[in-house]
């Protein structure tokens, strides 16, 4: 039986910091031998954020299932091992910008003649191609650049980027699937081939329906904050104790919120007949409906509006989001012994799957941890191993 879906799947990962190490911890969870090739230093995220007993929780959550290899790159003899590794690899991924992995010797055409199956996968800011290419990018730069931020805020406020790093994880989600892609096609063309991912290119695929619209109408969207930009009524709203998020996506739902709120006869009031009409008054909208739910608290009408087929959910901090049954039910949190480190709090898995299931099979690797392990493999002894 496979061990995972991606068993026997081997990958060398050149990643570090979050787009890379996202994308080979997605592999790796999937079953994928993933081999981590630092230098000496060390990954920047094991000194990066918070931890216990001198391990970064950054690092540990998107580097587990993986094996550590010291390489210095700088030195002939070190590249020498990756070329090697590479003859034996399925995958290599980088997150260079574009340029550098050729100036260190391993050119696209470099790289095919050492191993013609490979799957050679570059994740960066902007691409190989453009005027942009060589620019360096980070999550704020591109999530800016996108217009995402854009649409993000208040009407009348300034735009608002994501707390969360999105451009850096869709990047490394996009090159994960990717990736997968070539290994299929490789066994039916027997060759590998490139595969990039960008992050301006990731983020402005998560437009959504705000880029159809924009091409359709030439406008951008307002800004809305936690309202939905072209329907009403959907956002936040005020209960007794606090607010709720209602999102009735269409006409029908929208109905069933009425008939919950014992607000119908809104459905035949020319002023919200519509959702065109409803838009244009979204404040006479809310106070209408806030004024029946400011008169009971919010889990009385999470649980009633539910029951009614109407999509509401309360605003949990992140200590309630992690705590809830239903996070609990899906199995997104992970506790993950670290020998030496305690007991590390991650994220689970996402993708589920019932004959090959994602699971943890190593916990984070210290720096250089498996050098010996992985240069034995190739049958090179430690003495002509790398440096540091």
């Amino acid at each position: 039986m496979l061990a995972g879906a991606l068993d026997g799947i081997r990958v060398i990962d050149l990643t570090r910091v979050l787009s890379g190490p996202f994308c080979t911890m997605l592999l790796a969870d999937l079953g994928a031998d993933v081999i981590k090739i630092e230098g000496p230093e060390g990954d920047p995220t094991r000194a990066i954020g918070a931890g216990r007993h001198g391990l970064s929780w950054y690092f540990a959550a998107f580097n587990r299932n993986k094996r550590s290899v010291v390489l210095d790159l700088k030195r002939e003899a070190d590249k020498a091992i990756l070329a090697r590794l590479i003859e034996k690899a399925d995958v290599l991924v980088e997150n260079f910008r574009p340029g550098v992995l050729d100036a260190m010797g391993f050119s696209a055409a470099r790289l095919e003649a050492l191993n013609p199956r490979l799957v050679s996968c570059s994740i960066n800011g902007f691409g190989s191609l453009g005027p942009y290419r060589d620019r360096p990018a980070f999550d704020f730069v591109a999530q800016a650049m996108s217009g995402f931020m854009a649409t993000n805020g208040e009407e009348g406020g300034p735009p608002l980027r994501t707390a969360a790093p999105l451009t850096d994880l869709a990047a490394g989600l996009y090159a994960a699937l990717g990736i997968v892609a070539a290994l299929r096609a490789r066994e039916a063309t027997g060759r590998g081939q490139r595969v990039e991912a960008t992050m301006l290119g990731s983020i402005l695929s998560l437009l959504g329906y705000l880029a159809p619209e924009f091409f359709a109408t030439g406008k951008a969207p307002p800004r809305t904050g936690n309202d939905h930009p072209i329907l009403a009524p959907y956002g936040l709203f005020r209960t007794a104790d606090r607010e709720i998020a209602i999102a009735p996506a269409n006409e029908a739902i929208v109905e069933k919120l009425f008939a919950a709120l014992g607000l119908r006869p809104l459905l035949t009031d020319p002023r919200f007949a519509s959702n065109a009409e409803r838009v244009k008054r979204r404040a006479e909208l809310r106070a209408a409906i806030e004024a029946v739910l400011v008169q009971e608290p919010a889990e009385s009408w999470i649980a009633r509006l539910n029951a009614a087929g109407v999509p509401c959910g309360p605003v949990n901090g992140l200590a309630q989001a992690f705590a809830d049954p239903q996070v609990e039910a899906l199995g997104m949190v992970l506790d993950v012994p670290h020998p030496g480190h305690g007991v590390v709090r991650m994220t689970g898995f996402p993708l589920r799957l019932d004959g090959t299931p994602c699971r943890v099979r190593r916990p984070a690797p210290a720096l250089g941890a498996d050098s010996e392990e992985v240069l034995a493999e190739l049958g090179i002894a430690r003495a002509d191993g790398p440096q540091g």
